[in-house]
């Protein structure tokens, strides 16, 4: 519904209202002093009246509820207690923030607790909601008694806006008001300690329910889900005597999120299993899972379901069967669903996109490119049955992943001077700052076209793009480069296999392992890795994509557990700065990263 501001109140009420009113009937008992052809043209309207029409099946629109509030200004019941408290509800639920606190303070008592909860509850469901902690207690000070009802919105202000200290204040408030042991406010402080990411303190709260229901377990479900806590989510989920399609949701989407999309598929099964029908959200969850996993068929199956459901085609659905569909290598229906879609956004440009630059014609990416960015919006009729080019839409900016797929795309049709110009109206033109995932694309355009030399350059360039590049993320970028332009896996195998030894359990590591294999061509090697892994129950294998890549490069730091590591890693690094010309790891200009790599145990 329409939200209105307290600006936007002068011109409503500038306007006729518009009352439907009746003439009441002549009685014997008129006074002789009316003539009896002056007959009133307003009834007499009571708090009834008003009650009746401030119901949400009258009062349904901002319009509706500033021609009640004229009316109730004009009439002598407008201090009515509970028609002031009726009319702050429908305010808070149609109109935003600032009118709210605009009628509620122009009654007589601002202490009454229903009307400061309203303004509370306002508060969270807007885009200020750490004022509601504010507004608490400046209540607090001038006398208001709060009950349970203060502390559920209160609390949900506090995980809208993620922070845990206010929420602790909240909750320090509960507990002395006495109200901490009611149910909804319990399942508000779990829900605003997991939002926040302290489970530790979410747990603790949801142990000492007497009782917890649904609501307590998903929100402690989702708690450990957002902290990467997969184990501990599936300890409670176990354990759980009831589950609904929520608790259902979240396991999946949590086992997807951690990098094991085969093994959200497995719980969607389970589920149908059990006669639980998804909804939109797990079906796109579970899309998602088959193109992580190159399940076709699968995949296949879940678009056939969303058929026969008869589900809304929605943007983020046929998002997800775009990207599905094209990691699963088959582009041409990925661009058919595309050609249907009636409405499009950045993200569903960018999946097409980088199907056809990465797994589909590169050509055919550029030409979508060039249609997206070069496009005007335009007005169609809905009988004109137009095409996917005028459907619609509008002109989009690309943003760094659209370049990524551009980038690939000119490395695998070997285009070095489209390759270079894409770079360069990314940089110049849509000001997008590159990041290593570009430049590796770049290398590996050079490299292609047998300019290996100029490749290993591009990459030792990245500094002058990004100031604050750390000197050890450009050594590991110029690792990677050698491996991949040079075969030379030598010493990255050696770094890597050393830090292996010093944390077995650092899951990282192997990833760092695994990359090297992987950007070498060394399939048989990231065989041996991964079965390693497995024997060793290590949890999920991570990958080798060009994300996994980016992560290696910015933010990978080395541990000092063991000062005898330390030193041998940084001799390799060293070495590895020499060989590539690069500043020493231990020069001056290193950053704090690498004075960390350096510091002693």
């Amino acid at each position: 519904m329409a939200r209105v501001s307290s600006r936007q109140l002068v011109p409503f009420l500038s306007r006729p209202i518009t009352t439907t009113t009746t003439n009441i009937p002549p009685s014997s008992s008129s006074s002789p002093f009316l003539p009896q052809d002056k007959k009133p043209t307003l009834p007499f309207l009571t708090h009834l009246h008003f009650q009746s029409l401030l119901t949400p099946s009258s009062c349904q629109t901002t319009r509706h509820l500033l021609q009640i509030q004229a009316l109730l200004i004009t009439s002598s019941v407008y201090r009515n207690p509970f028609l002031a408290r009726t009319l702050l509800s429908r305010a808070s639920n149609l109109c935003d923030v600032s009118f709210t606190l605009l009628v509620f303070h122009h009654f007589n008592n601002p202490l009454d607790t229903f009307c400061v909860n309203t303004v509370i509850n306002s508060y969270c469901n807007s885009y200020v909601p750490n004022e509601a902690v504010g507004f608490y207690f400046r209540s607090l000070r001038i006398g208001l008694f709060p009950n349970s009802y203060t502390f559920v919105p209160l609390i949900r202000s506090c995980s809208n806006m993620g922070c845990v200290e206010s929420g602790g204040m909240c909750h320090a408030q509960a507990v002395k008001n006495g109200v901490d042991f009611v149910l909804p406010v319990q399942n508000s402080l779990v829900h605003m300690y997991a939002s926040c990411g302290d489970v530790f303190l979410a747990r603790v709260v949801f142990d000492e329910m007497l009782s917890p229901d649904l609501v307590s377990w998903n929100s402690m479900i989702d708690g450990y889900v957002k902290v990467g806590d997969l184990n501990g989510a599936h300890r409670l989920f176990d354990v759980m005597s009831e589950r609904n399609l929520v608790t259902w949701n979240s396991m999946i989407s949590g086992f997807l999120k951690g990098g094991n999309p085969g093994y959200a598929l497995k719980l969607f099964r389970e589920m149908g299993r059990l006669g639980l029908r998804g909804n939109v959200r797990s079906m796109v969850c579970v899309i998602t899972a088959c193109g992580r996993s190159g399940r076709l068929k699968e995949g296949k199956s879940v678009h056939g379901s969303v058929i026969r459901l008869f589900m809304r085609s929605s943007l983020i659905l046929d998002t997800a069967l775009i990207d599905m569909y094209c990691k699963c290598r088959r582009v041409e229906v990925a661009r058919e669903i595309f050609e249907r879609m009636g409405n499009r956004n950045l993200v569903s440009w960018n999946a097409m996109i980088l199907g056809h630059c990465i797994r589909g014609s590169p050509e055919d990416g550029l030409s979508l490119f060039d249609l997206m960015v070069g496009m005007e919006r335009m007005k169609v009729e809905v009988d004109e049955s137009p095409s996917a080019t005028d459907k619609g839409l509008v002109r989009f900016l690309p943003d760094e992943i659209t370049f990524i797929g551009i980038l690939c795309a000119c490395a695998r049709a070997e285009l070095l001077t489209e390759g270079r110009f894409y770079f360069k109206q990314m940089v110049d033109v849509y000001g997008v700052k590159p990041n290593f995932a570009h430049f590796w694309c770049m290398a590996n355009l050079l490299a292609n076209v047998g300019l290996v030399d100029e490749a290993e350059e591009c990459l030792k360039s990245m500094s002058k793009f990004d100031a604050d590049m750390s000197q050890e993320s450009l050594l590991w970028a110029s690792l990677l480069g050698l491996c991949r332009f040079k075969r030379d896996v030598y010493l990255g195998e050696q770094i890597a296999e050393l830090l292996v030894d010093m944390d077995p359990k650092n899951l990282s590591y192997y990833q760092f392992l695994l990359i090297i294999y992987a950007v070498a061509a060394q399939w048989e090697n990231v065989s041996r890795v991964q079965k390693l892994m497995k024997e060793r129950k290590l949890g999920i294998i991570p990958g080798s994509s060009l994300v996994d890549m980016k992560h290696i490069v910015h933010n990978f730091k080395v541990s000092n557990k063991r000062h005898e590591g330390i030193e041998a890693v940084n001799k390799m690094m060293n070495e590895l700065s020499h060989k590539l010309r690069l500043p020493c790891a231990d020069s001056s200009q290193s950053s704090e990263g690498q004075k960390e790599l350096r510091r002693p145990g």
